[in-house]
């Protein structure tokens, strides 16, 4: 079955009629007469980024029916619709992930063993890295973890346990007590449907379903006396959040003119400089940025691959290496006619404004702002930008629509570091992860253990500049544990959290929104939803049954996950 046909075009749910909080959601088209269209499976997933993929992934395996959505035409989130390559930690080929998120690292690079025209150099590394992106030992493009996506879920989808409805959005849902019972969904055609199950999961890019469902969440920044965390502010901003990027790929061509036209919002961005604390050291659109950990200005380098600047060594960080995701030597000659790169820099962090949690109107203003950003972005690198012979401008810059998938050549969604966050059973605080535990495990020493752990991680508290006006914050912390409290909401009883949705805070979350972690996230919930359906239980009483807990952590043990750092011991 492909993916278009797994796209279901019908009309309104007939439980609609039965649900008034899913009807009122279709008001606005009252011609339109109901077509029944209701749909009950186990568990619902809303969002098919990484995390929903896993939860997928997890909850199928362990037999549960499940409907997976996504608002665009692209599961994969981060790795996909996003553009954004891999962030991972430093043993991610040995162990610090899921089983399943391994697989899924080792069959990218079998789909280029299998499908592209390797070098046999290439083609003889085991840690084959298509892209050699300095960001990740496993940069590539967002079509091949697209395809190796679709694979994973392909027998559940043969067999009927798993659909996956693409162009998707959700509109209401129908909550009774601390219940969640149905959701109702749009698709790109304005047409509708209902879906019941017993357990929902949000995985969405930004906490999609927590509104409808009435859901107690948290956006923004905490005040120290909220959360007790050393850099917390003195008071809560709410709309204080990461910025958003839309990503973009590009390829070099010299000799040749890609310029394109002048985006309409150039003249702004041209001129504009970011008003953070502490502050930052000159216009966005320049080479200069505010070095995260230091705090200092530093100016990087950006030297795409041109004969002519061949023994051109760059003393700073190359953009053009930073996030390429495809490296030409890698392949034989005439596959790529120039390296790929992603456009995902201090450059195109978008300031002004978030893409959620306003009005339509607004969220339209801020997606039309960071897409004339990158554009501008782009047209500046094309005409402006300094190069090693004192001209300025890469006129041979060009967008890669075929990448990304898209006429504009932007990514399909812009890339959100932040979400809503539930509030959760618990909550994880910056203290927790710069607590180390008693003991080191070999000579690493690891933060202090969570005894519901449901997986492991390890990223710095990295936090991009802020729409509340914050310059980075990017401080270590030590290898950390998920603890299942953070997926479950305090109050309501089935819906659970699927991505960077869960229980962190505003600091933490810089740790928590990775790949690796965020996919283990997902596969996590999708496995407590199929455990508990098994087993007639509630996720709360899950984590708070210690017989329980032990029965449901053994079974992710079995199924590849992994709870403590204890591998560390044997490096």
């Amino acid at each position: 079955m492909n993916r278009r046909t797994m796209l279901h075009r019908c009309g309104i749910s007939a439980a609609a009629c039965w649900y008034p909080s899913l009807l009122s959601a279709f008001q606005a088209r009252p011609e339109r007469p109901p077509v029944a269209d209701e749909r009950e499976v186990d568990v619902v997933i809303v969002g098919g980024g990484l995390g929903g993929c896993a939860a997928a992934l997890a909850a199928t395996g362990l037999g549960a029916r499940v409907l997976l959505t996504e608002p665009t035409d692209w599961i994969g989130g981060q790795l996909t619709q996003q553009a954004v390559p891999p962030d991972e930690n430093r043993w991610i080929e040995s162990f610090a992930a899921t089983r399943s998120y391994r697989r899924f690292r080792e069959d990218v690079r079998q789909y280029y063993r299998d499908h592209y025209p390797l070098t046999p150099e290439a083609r003889r590394r085991k840690d084959l890295d298509p892209g050699d992106g300095s960001v990740s030992r496993l940069c590539h493009e967002p079509r091949v973890a697209l395809a190796v996506l679709d694979r994973m879920l392909a027998p559940a989808v043969a067999d009927g346990r798993l659909t996956i409805v693409l162009e998707t959005t959700p509109v209401a849902a129908d909550v009774r007590g601390d219940h969640l019972r149905a959701v109702c969904f749009r698709t790109a055609e304005d047409r509708g449907f209902t879906a019941l199950a017993k357990y929902f999961i949000d995985a969405s890019e930004t906490g999609d379903l927590l509104p409808l469902a009435g859901a107690e969440y948290v956006t923004g920044s905490e005040s120290k006396a909220q959360t007790g965390e050393p850099n917390a502010g003195d008071k809560p901003r709410p709309a204080n959040m990461q910025a958003c990027t839309w990503c973009y790929a590009l390829e070099y061509l010299p000799g040749e003119d890609h310029t394109i036209d002048r985006p309409a919002g150039y003249d702004f961005w041209r001129q504009y400089h970011p008003e953070l604390q502490p502050p930052w050291p000159d216009r966005l659109l320049t080479l200069w940025y505010t070095h995260p950990s230091s705090g200092k200005p530093l100016e990087l380098s950006f030297l795409p691959p041109d004969p002519a600047f061949a023994d051109v060594r760059t003393k700073t960080l190359n953009l053009w290496l930073y996030r390429r995701i495809i490296h030409r030597e890698n392949f034989t000659p005439g596959r790529f006619a120039s390296d790929i790169t992603i456009v995902n820099w201090p450059q195109n962090d978008y300031l002004l404004g978030n893409l959620f949690e306003n009005s339509p109107a607004e969220q339209a203003k801020h997606r039309e702002g960071a897409r004339q950003l990158s554009l501008s972005l782009l047209y500046w690198l094309q005409t402006e930008a300094p190069r090693p012979d004192g001209k300025t401008g890469w006129p041979g810059l060009r967008l890669s629509k075929e990448t990304v998938g898209t006429e504009d050549g932007l990514a399909k969604y812009p890339y959100i570091r932040e979400s809503r966050r539930i509030q959760a059973e618990f909550t994880v605080l910056e203290q927790h992860l710069r607590t180390a535990a008693g003991e080191k495990i070999g000579n690493i020493a690891v933060a202090k253990p969570f005894a519901d752990s449901v997986g492991i991680g390890h990223y710095a508290l990295d936090l991009h500049p802020t729409t509340g006006g914050d310059n980075y914050f990017d401080v270590g912390c030590y290898p950390f544990q998920i603890p299942l409290g953070t997926i479950i909401p305090r109050r309501m009883e089935n819906l659970l959290a699927g991505c960077k949705n869960i229980g962190a805070t505003h600091i933490t979350n810089g740790a928590y929104r990775l790949h690796p972690i965020e996919w283990n996230i997902g596969e996590a919930a999708g496995a407590l939803a199929a455990f508990c359906l098994k087993q007639g239980q509630m996720p709360r009483g899950v984590r708070g049954e210690q017989r329980l807990l032990g029965d449901f952590q053994s079974l992710l043990i079995g199924n590849g996950f992994e709870l403590d750092w204890s591998k560390l011991a044997g490096l």
